[in-house]
Order: structure tokens, then sequence, then C-alpha cells
């Protein structure tokens, strides 16, 4: 690939430098033309003028000499154009010269030039004529000598352009090495790109533009290895909601069968004439109630899982006293512990603890742990509430000293549906979403939750809450009292008021 390119930006070089010699070369052989007609015709001129001081009967008669040390053919011609002497030819043969535009200029009083080919001799001539008292004198120059000084002129510049074009070919074989190298580079880098590998990286040496541009690629390839990754988070993540969809769908299915079933079955038998039973219509009709009851606690846990989990669930926090909520909590859920017999002992932090939380979320946390703690603990047993300040967050927590859960269930414990015992659970009235709604909730306020338990001595669950920052609210000073007395007080402080 590399060599490639070096090979055509040397071709491509190597035309654009020969171009330029041709077009050089041809510019400067017109130039050097233009100025050498331009300074024979003026030094014809000068010699045709020094011709003319010479009496016409000398000259004729030593033409020839003159035409020598003129270094050019010299012709007189009479005013009416017959040609009186010619250096190079017998003026008794020559045509009228009335019509040559030179000679008509001179014979008309001004001095004239032209190029054109000689009739006389049939080769090209560089004319010049100006007019005497006799008529006209004309020195001519063959156009071979201005070629001649012409083509040595090329061969001056071509030889100086050539020792330019050597050193420029050198810099232009350096130039194109490193710029196919860096070109060969990008090319390899973005067919990386091409495939998929994001995890490569460009030199991006130099501020020119190959460094800009390689730069910007590297920037590409970070950001398509960035977005490539975030795509595939979301497909996972859309994998795994696909996937928990499905279990959730089943779950659901299977746990609103079981009270469908039952509600359908019993509703059956009391219509095919169980109604008019009186030992067996109200047991059925109870039935029928418990599994209804079941199924919209079944609904509502499923509908509040659901806003929590999308975000939808509206969670304001605020500080608010964590002592009033455990009291207001465990009040609420005395009368299930009496009729167990069950004792709520309260274990409050410091009067000033506030948590940032939304206590209707926290209430709710609340009840279904203390639900699962008192359900789960026999009779004359006690169940703990209680909070504590733990690394800066306040921890709550809800203790039992029934059965315990087995060490293998805990990872699992707040999943959905999840149950340790799921025949007992179902015969409680248990959703299996409690706990799932817990975790939710504590960490839609910034918190966690936690759960130890051994088996024969109970289960504690706990979680945390943001601790509000406490305001300590300076005594403001006595108005009516004097300064002195303040700053007295103030001394009398250490200084500090």
């Amino acid at each position: 690939m590399t060599g490639r390119i070096f090979l055509k930006l040397i071709v491509t070089v190597t035309v654009l430098l020969t171009v330029a010699l041709v077009s050089a070369d041809l510019l400067t052989s017109r130039v050097a033309e233009a100025n050498y007609i331009e300074t024979l015709r003026r030094e014809l001129t000068d010699k045709s003028r020094t011709l003319a001081l010479i009496p016409e009967s000398n000259l004729r008669t030593q033409l020839h000499e003159y035409s020598s040390g003129a270094d050019a053919r010299v012709t007189l011609v009479a005013p009416d154009g017959v040609v009186l002497a010619d250096s190079d030819a017998n003026p008794d043969r020559m045509e009228n010269h009335r019509d040559r535009p030179e000679l008509k200029a001179a014979l008309h009083g001004s001095p004239g030039w032209s190029i054109r080919p000689s009739p006389t001799l049939g080769v090209p001539f560089l004319y010049v004529a100006i007019p005497v008292r006799y008529g006209a004198i004309r020195l001519a120059v063959p156009l071979s000598r201005i070629h001649a000084q012409v083509a040595r002129v090329r061969r001056q510049v071509l030889l100086a352009t050539a020792l330019a074009f050597i050193p420029a070919v050198l810099i232009a074989l350096i130039l194109a090495r490193q710029y196919s190298r860096r070109f060969g580079q990008i090319i390899h880098f973005a067919g990386k790109l091409s495939s998929g590998n994001f995890e490569t990286h460009l030199d991006a040496a130099g501020r020119d533009e190959l460094g800009i541009l390689a730069g910007q690629l590297n920037e590409t390839g970070e950001k398509l290895h960035a977005m490539l990754e975030q795509l595939a988070k979301e497909r996972a993540e859309l994998e795994r909601l696909e996937q928990f969809r499905k279990e959730f769908l089943i779950s659901v299915s299977h746990e609103l069968r079981t009270p469908l079933a039952s509600i359908q079955g019993y509703a059956e038998t009391l219509l095919d004439g169980a109604l008019h039973d009186p030992e067996h219509n109200a047991r059925f009709l109870g039935i029928i109630k418990q599994n209804a009851d079941r199924l919209g606690r079944l609904v509502a846990d499923i509908m509040t899982l659901s806003r929590v989990e999308l975000g939808t669930q509206k969670i304001e926090t605020a500080p608010y006293p964590v002592c009033e909520l455990l009291r207001e909590n465990t009040e609420s859920m005395r009368p299930m512990a009496e009729k167990k017999d069950i004792a709520i002992v309260l274990e409050l932090p410091p009067e000033e603890t506030d948590a940032i939380c939304d206590p209707e979320a926290v209430n709710q946390i609340l009840n279904n742990l203390m639900e699962n703690a008192l359900k789960y603990t026999p009779s004359g047993g006690e169940v703990r509430v209680g909070a504590a300040i733990r690394d800066g967050m306040i921890e709550i927590w809800v203790a039992d000293n029934g059965a315990g859960i087995p060490k293998q269930d805990l990872p699992r414990l707040f999943e959905r549906f999840y149950r340790v015992d799921k025949a007992r659970s179902r015969e409680m009235g248990g959703t299996g979403l409690g706990l799932s709604i817990v975790k939710h909730l504590v960490r839609a306020q910034g918190g966690e939750v936690a759960v130890d338990s051994d088996i024969g001595r109970g289960s504690r669950f706990s979680f945390t809450l943001p601790r509000a920052p406490s305001v300590v609210l300076s005594p403001e000073p006595d108005a009516a009292a004097p300064a002195s007395a303040t700053s007295t007080q103030s001394a009398e402080n250490g200084g500090v008021s």
C-alpha cells in the first residue's frame, strides 16, 4: 500500500516538474527570441544610420566591404523601388522592392522593419530599412543567426533548470516517502475501523493537515468505540429486560392463576347447589373472599413495583424525624402483633436524628418488613425495630426471633416472586413482591438494603437512608442588653459569640 502511494506521488511530482520545465523552456525561448530580435533590430538600425553617412558612390563601390563590417546583407534602393546595389545578389536580376513592408515605410520617410522569407535567397530574414537622400538603405540578417542565439540561451536555461531539478526531485523523494508512510498509516487505520477494531490508535504527530486528519480519525474511532459499547450495553439491557418481561409474565400468570382458579372453582361449586348448603356455603364464600383479597394485593403490589422500576413512582424527599417514622409505623402494626402475642421493641436514635426520605415510601417499606416479621415470628416472640447512625447514613432495621432463613436463599430474597417456603407464603397471603418493592423504594431514596439471618435464631432486615445535616442555631443576643454586657459575655465564653 505504502509503495503504491509512494510511486504515485513520485510520478505526480515528476510530471509536474516536467510540465514546469517544458513551460519554462517555451516561455524562455519566446522571451529570449523576442528580446534578441528587438536588440538586433536596434543594432541594424544604428548600423544603417552609420552607412547613410557614407557617400553613395563610395558605398556602391565598397558595398561588400561595408556588408562584412556590418555583418549583414546591405541593399540600396532608389525612391521608385528599384534596387541600386546589393551585397549578396545581382541588382539587375532583382525585382522592384517598393512593396516590401520595411522599404515601403522607409521610402515614405520613416524607419521600417519586418521578418519574412527572402524572395531572392529563399530563407527567412530580419529586415531593417531607413530613408536616405537617394532612397533607402536596408540591412538584413538571416533568422538562422537569431535561432542559433536563442538555442544557446535555451541550452543555458535548460542546464540551470536541470541542476535545480535534481535537488527538487530529491526533496520530492523525501517528502513523498514521508507522506506515503503517513497516508499508509491512515489507510491502515481506516481499514481497522471499517473492520470493527476501534481500540487501535493512530499516531497524530504534527500540526499539518495529515496530523489534524489523524487526530480527527482517532476521535472518530473513540466515539465509535464508545457508541458501540453503549449500544452493546443497551442491547444487553434490552435482552435482560426482555428476559425479565418473559419471566415476569410467566410469574404473574402463575401467581394470578392460583387465586383465580380457587375463586372459579368455589363459585362453580356454589352455583351447582352448594349455595343453599348451610354447612358449606359460608366457608366457600370465605375462601372466595380470601383469594379475592389476595388477588387484589397481588395486583396492587405489581402496580407499585412497576411504577417504582419505571421511575413513575413519585418520590419526594425531605428531612424527616426518624423517631416519628418508627413510632407511627409500630403503632399501626401493634394490633396485628397483639393478636399473635408478639412484643414490639423500639430502639430509637436521638430525637434530633433526621433522614432525607419520602415518609410515605418509608412507611410502606416498614409495613412490608414488619408484616413479614410478624407473619414468620411464632406466638410469644419478639420483633425489634430501631435506627442508628452508621457512616454518615441512617440505618433502620427490623429484626425478629423467628425460624430464620437458609443462607442459600439470602442472595435471591429480594427477587420478584421469590419465596423461601412457597406453600407457607401462599398460605399466609404473601404475594412474593414485598421485598422487591422494599429494595426499589430504598434505592429510589439513595439507600441500600441488607439481610442477615440464621436458622433458629431469626432474621434482621435493614436499609439505609441519607442523613440530613444537623443545623445548629446560635442564640440571638438580647436586643435590650447593653453592648458592654454582650462583650463581657463573649469574653467569658472564650471570645465566641
